[in-house]
């Protein structure tokens, strides 16, 4: 069994396969949806953010019970609503609010998995996972708060490529500590046989060496 090199396992698996689910299916419409309809795309758009704060409020909570790694599930909810919150009511039929708004959201969210890779885990496959993704992000950010010359819809497209790479790094996110988590599992139980085993065959020879002594005293005495 091969040794994992990791400081822990998320063993809320499951928040990143919902995420990244989620992501996938609102990208999708937003990518190939047909969203012509400017009111809608950005309602569109509000639905999502709120479901992910959710989705990562309830993974703060959890993380919170384990003591460990709550911290950036809070960071992602807080982004999350608070960019919902903006689309809602200060960028209602303002193209050039809801076009800064989701770039700074897709830039900072970016920035924030770059962060997550370095700091989060020591795992090289998870450390690639969520630096790929936040270097997406960040380079999709700032493409569209620069890209002034684009319709909002164009705008909606690049965020929804962007949610497509977000739903897909985070299913192979989760489903990889899954992987982990099952593995870890199976070193531990080996490792606890082992020493179960090694236990027995300790005082299997002192009980040995115990009689071996004894017999030896009886034949002295004989």
């Amino acid at each position: 069994m091969a040794r994992i090199n990791r400081k822990f396992i998320d063993k809320h698996w499951l928040m990143f396969v919902l995420r990244g689910g989620l992501a996938a299916v609102f990208g999708f419409l937003a990518l190939f949806g047909g969203l012509d309809n400017f009111n809608y795309a950005i309602s569109i758009l509000v639905i999502f953010l709120l479901i992910m704060g959710v989705i990562d409020t309830i993974g703060a909570l959890y993380s919170s019970l384990k003591k460990h790694g709550w911290i950036n599930s809070v960071i992602d909810a807080l982004i999350d609503v608070a960019a919902a919150v903006a689309l809602l009511f200060f960028a209602q039929g303002d193209f050039v609010a809801c076009t800064i708004i989701l770039a700074v959201y897709t830039f900072a969210s970016g920035v924030i998995d770059i962060f997550h890779g370095f700091l989060s885990t020591v795992d090289p496959t998870d450390r690639f996972i969520r630096i790929l993704a936040g270097v997406i992000g960040a380079v999709m950010g700032f493409v569209i708060l620069n890209a002034g010359s684009f319709e909002l819809m164009t705008f909606v497209r690049f965020f929804g490529a962007y949610l497509l790479v977000v739903g897909v790094t985070s299913m192979v996110y989760g489903v990889h500590n899954r992987a982990q988590n099952i593995e870890d599992k199976k070193a531990r139980s080996e490792a606890r046989k082992g020493v179960k085993s090694g236990s027995k065959k300790t005082v299997a020879k002192k009980t040995t060496k115990k009689s071996t002594k004894k017999s030896q005293k009886r034949t002295k005495k004989s």
